[in-house]
């Protein structure tokens, strides 16, 4: 059978950073757990620091029937990393985990089974217990409160990293050209066959997360501007609000200086305050505005999500695939 001409079951979709010492056991596990399963599984190195390329190279020459590896030309995020091996896998059903081992792989057979059963179009796990840093899941609890607010998710609904999601939304998901991906973002937006499953959530022993307080932000702006206008819609609110202050203020300092201390006088203090107060309402309103306008313009400049610099395909030889990778 030719494994280049056979749809597999299965992709795994793995974005890996700095993954060098974890990411080998993952497969070897992962290519345990599927052996009597036609899968595949699709590394996509995001910039690694590390060994993480010679590693992912090595798991290709190893598992050739198996192991396709995207390299992309520098660190892009692990959303677009995901976008990418998005776009190469070739399965029925897309699996999506960590490069860290956290998310067992046991889980996936799972999952797909809850999506089939159910007739879902993603299966989120749902950790029984998570293993992440406080600092990691207090940033999960706030980016989950805002895709509630954003996205109109329901609350329970957890939008973990960990998914399985059939090819029809993956063919969805891949038509977005935006420069900002948020993977969970193009999920809500296209369906709401969603549903979600207790899963484990193993420990890290690659050391502390490597989600910075940078990327959080990142994230968080990505799903707070790419796929809602309600901060415009908010920033209407907050003028309205502070100019009815205003007013309010305004009234109560009259009143004051005609019935109750006529002899006060109006300091300059006060009225410098009420500068600074206003100023930078304005500022941030504006700034909001221009983080739009920014990317818009990046988007109509033809920003790439990703550049791939080559790709080793399962069952197949290398092939340079750079202008493929620039979307």
């Amino acid at each position: 059978m030719n494994s280049e001409r056979t749809t597999p079951d299965l992709s795994l979709v793995i974005p890996v950073y700095n993954g060098s010492r974890t990411i080998g056991p993952l497969v070897e596990r992962i290519t345990t757990v599927f052996a009597s399963t036609l899968f595949e599984i699709v590394l996509v190195n995001d910039g690694s620091e590390d060994d993480s390329e010679t590693t992912c190279v090595e798991l290709a020459e190893n598992f050739p029937r198996n192991v396709t590896f995207v390299h992309l030309s520098r660190n892009f995020g692990e959303h677009s990393a995901v976008l990418a091996g998005l776009s190469y896998a070739r399965g029925r059903y897309i699996a999506v985990l960590d490069d860290d081992g956290q998310n067992p792989p046991e889980e996936v057979v799972r999952m797909v089974q809850e999506l089939k059963r159910k007739n879902y179009d993603v299966v989120y796990g749902h950790y029984i217990d998570k293993q992440h840093s406080c600092f990691r899941n207090a940033g999960s609890r706030f980016n989950d409160r805002i895709a509630t607010l954003m996205l109109h998710k329901p609350k329970d609904l957890y939008l973990s990293s960990f998914k399985v999601i059939n090819r029809f939304l993956v063919e969805e998901i891949i038509k977005y050209r935006g420069p900002f991906p948020y993977i969970d973002g193009l999920i809500y937006r296209t369906t709401r066959k969603i549903g979600q499953i207790q899963v484990g959530h193993r420990a890290n022993i690659s050391g502390p997360s490597r989600y910075t307080f940078r990327k959080l932000v990142r994230l968080w702006l990505n799903m707070f501007l790419n796929f809602s206008i309600k901060p415009l819609r908010l920033s209407v609110y907050v003028g309205l609000f502070v100019a009815c202050l205003s007013i309010v203020a305004l009234g109560l300092i009259l009143m004051d200086k005609i019935w109750i201390t006529p002899n006060l006088t109006l300091g300059v203090p006060t009225v410098l305050a009420s500068i600074v107060f206003f100023s930078g309402v304005q500022l941030m309103i504006l700034g909001l505005i221009g983080e739009y306008l920014g990317r818009l313009y990046l988007d109509q400049t033809g920003t790439p999500q990703y550049i791939v610099r080559y790709v080793t395909r399962a069952g197949a030889q290398a092939e340079a695939s750079s202008a493929a990778g620039e979307r």
